[in-house]
């Protein structure tokens, strides 16, 4: 049973059930809209797959005490449960940097390993804010190699602007950082072990970040004019 948690006498932060699919078209409308303002990162979600989560005790809701909503964040589960993702935190902006997608990241990653004690939790991400929140619970970067194999996993990164990328460079390169908590690491307190420090690497993961952007997006933009230089002497 996951308890309900108050934060900062302003917000409840609890697993969504039924009396939240009022909410699920807000959430996407947040989603899309993110996503465009960002030039990046968060796959579209249909109200009908958010409400899905909601009814499978699947995702997490963040309102204020008076029941606006405020944030959100789902799980899904991965070959046969031996993965799990935490997906598609979006907080309304108004509310940003208030705290609360810690606590959302933090009750989704509750959530799961209450109901996948086995399975790694995984994420991907272009934001340091969310790298910031997933080492602090344990995550450590990853290769996109060690994520799902499953078809299914990647399908979800179709309705990305950045898709073309990860599809380029057969899964291997994209302007995500893939993450992933194992929870073998952290069975034995004799073999505990130490969370990324993200504040301690921050400035050169950001540096990275900012390089590899540049690298990804020149050869997709490189890419693009290139077939449109072969078009333009298919018509001549």
């Amino acid at each position: 049973m996951i308890t309900p948690e108050i934060v900062n006498d302003q917000y409840m932060v609890q697993v969504a059930s039924e009396n939240h699919l009022q909410l699920a078209e807000t959430i996407c409308r947040e989603m899309e809209e993110s996503a465009k303002a960002r030039g990046t990162g968060i796959a579209k979600r249909s109200p009908i797959y958010v409400m899905e989560k909601m009814l499978e005790g699947k995702a997490i809701v963040a309102t204020t005490l008076a029941g606006e909503w405020v944030g959100f964040c789902y799980i899904e589960t991965w070959e046969h449960g031996k993965f799990v993702a935490n997906s598609g935190l979006i907080v309304r902006p108004e509310h940003r940097k208030s705290g609360i997608a810690t606590r959302i990241k933090a009750k989704a990653f509750e959530l799961s390993r209450s109901r996948f004690p086995n399975a790694k939790i995984i994420g991907i991400t272009t934001s340091l804010a969310v790298m910031k929140i997933n080492s602090d619970l344990g995550y450590q970067p990853v290769t996109l190699s060690e994520l799902p194999g499953d078809e299914a996993f990647w399908k979800g990164c179709q309705t990305c602007a950045n898709f073309d990328i990860l599809t380029r460079t057969n899964r291997k390169h994209c302007l995500c950082t893939g993450m992933l908590y194992d929870p073998e690491e952290h069975k034995k307190p004799e073999q505990k072990t130490e969370n990324w420090n993200f504040l301690k690497e921050s400035k050169l993961y950001e540096r990275w970040m900012r390089i590899k952007e540049r690298i990804l997006l020149r050869l997709q933009h490189d890419r693009s004019r290139s077939r449109k230089t072969e078009r333009e002497l298919e018509t001549a």
